[in-house]
């Protein structure tokens, strides 16, 4: 399992012994992520549904396809208590060498700058390890945190897709943002 590490956090893949913790995150920001996130299969909020699901992305990650990194403060030693995640997935190769990116945070650690700090390493290894050439980052324009922290990093506005994402049952539009890897050729 992957495991890096910034100024303040701890970024690791997470198998399904940390299917608890991981429900945790969710039930504690359960309302929070509601407004951005597509509609939840009503078993999410259960230990089965969470140690499945990370079963699923452990052989996603295996096979190069998924990369989702839990983030942890640097002194959680046990990894106990999750604060957010950063995910490149749909990750292709061939002649596109591009993911899409997502990322949540835990509603008590917000605007502290942990995700910008977590998605800088996360950027660096999808570019360096990875060796894609094009993250794109869907943002809804009602969601201005997101789109100031993908602006921070050097992301670049696309364009709307009109109707790109459901949220909630509803169609939303979302502003591609985008980062080209300029040392991949």
């Amino acid at each position: 399992m992957r495991i890096y590490k910034t100024n303040r956090l701890i970024l690791r893949e997470l198998d399904e012994s940390y299917s608890f913790n991981v429900l945790n995150f969710y039930i504690r920001n359960r309302s929070f992520l509601k407004k951005w996130e597509a509609k939840k299969p009503i078993d999410f909020y259960s230990i089965k549904y969470q140690s499945e699901l990370l079963r699923k992305e452990r052989q996603l990650s295996n096979d190069g396809r998924l990369l989702r990194l839990w983030l942890f403060h640097k002194n959680d030693h046990n990894f106990s208590n999750i604060i957010g995640c950063i995910l490149f997935s749909t990750i292709i190769r061939g002649n596109f060498q591009s993911c899409i990116l997502g990322y949540k945070m835990d509603k008590e650690e917000l605007n502290k700058g942990y995700i910008t700090e977590a998605l800088k390493k996360g950027i660096e290894v999808i570019f360096k390890e990875y060796k894609l050439n094009r993250i794109e980052a869907p943002i809804m324009p009602k969601n201005k945190a997101s789109i100031r922290v993908v602006q921070k990093l050097g992301f670049n506005n696309e364009g709307i897709s009109r109707k790109y994402i459901k949220v909630n049952d509803k169609w939303e539009d979302h502003i591609r943002w985008v980062l080209i890897n300029d040392e991949e050729q």
